[in-house]
């Protein structure tokens, strides 16, 4: 009876090591430090900081359905009703969205770029990795669209998580800006931890993930399962520019190849050539803008529209 006793307890004792310990991995995965971010786009020549200080801009701070502050700049260096909300991925922050925003201002657009959850200077104790950061997106948006009125024209652009995030917010209201561009999105986030689980841990999902879901489900009150974007993608009817690296072996190609697949209506696709994970843009700048030329072109937002 004493052996039985002990046998459980060592079993319970690592069932609960387990799943505390890898809960936390997901909701507190490490970040990289703010001043690393800015000094690595500095250094790479994606951020100039004497011409991002000369940008007009203005700083907003928004309450958060969860209670936590969001910090965001609005760019606005055009009189105009288009705009582009950038969304970065895990572990950046609003810095990292830079190199994208410029992309849009040098194509006549207005930006916002903000810090999610955790990230930057917004507040929130956790990741979620799209779950709640889909209802802090539509904060962003809803704000926006009552600051600009009727009359605004929407892009959103997500790379990574920011990406899964955009398009768990689009799935969920049935669409909500006019265009999106999904860049190195995961497909299933619940399929994306198993990857890394056989990859990285040399764990099998079949026998782990269960544990993880349960231990999150207790502490944040989600399932992984509910952090699937390809489950909602039927409800986006907007055009979707989907981009991923085909050397990407973080969160492969084959999740927005699925994507791609499973959207119906609107929609164009671009692997790129070079560049791993999360580097479609750093290692493919011409062909990168290029098919978000064509893709503009293609359904209507390359001409700029009615100014204010």
């Amino acid at each position: 009876m004493k052996r039985a006793f002990r046998y459980l307890f060592s079993f319970l004792l690592v069932f609960l090591s387990f799943g505390v310990y890898f809960s936390n991995r997901i909701m507190y995965m490490k970040k990289k430090d703010d001043d690393f971010i800015f000094n690595r786009e500095k250094e790479a020549g994606r951020l100039n900081p004497a011409e991002f200080g000369r940008l007009p801009k203005r700083e907003i701070l928004l309450q958060s359905h969860f209670g936590y502050h969001l910090k965001a700049l609005v760019v606005e260096p055009h009189q105009t009703n288009r705009y582009v909300i950038i969304c970065h991925g895990v572990t950046e922050n609003k810095i990292n969205s830079i190199k994208y925003m410029n992309l849009f201002l040098e194509r006549g657009f207005n930006a916002l770029i903000y810090d999610h959850r955790r990230h930057g200077e917004s507040g929130g104790k956790t990741t979620s990795f799209g779950h709640f950061e889909k209802f802090d997106l539509k904060t962003i948006v809803d704000w926006l669209k009552l600051d600009r009125g009727p009359d605004l024209i929407l892009g959103i652009h997500g790379e990574s998580m920011g990406a899964a995030t955009m398009l768990l917010y689009a799935g969920m209201i049935e669409d909500g800006a006019d265009f999106y561009i999904a860049d190195c999105p995961f497909s299933d986030f619940r399929e994306q931890l198993g990857y890394r689980l056989k990859t990285e841990m040399k764990l099998p999902p079949r026998l782990f993930l269960p544990v993880a879901d349960l231990f999150v489900k207790m502490r944040q009150k989600y399932s992984l399962r509910d952090v699937s974007p390809i489950a909602v993608i039927d409800n986006i009817k907007k055009p979707i520019l989907f981009i991923h690296s085909k050397k990407d072996d973080f969160i492969l190609p084959t999740m927005t190849e699925a994507l791609y697949e499973q959207k119906k209506g609107p929609k164009k696709l671009f692997i790129a050539e070079n560049g791993i994970h999360a580097q479609s843009l750093n290692e493919n700048k011409e062909d990168y803008a290029k098919v978000v030329d064509e893709f503009l072109a293609e359904y209507g937002f390359d001409q700029p529209s009615n100014t204010n």
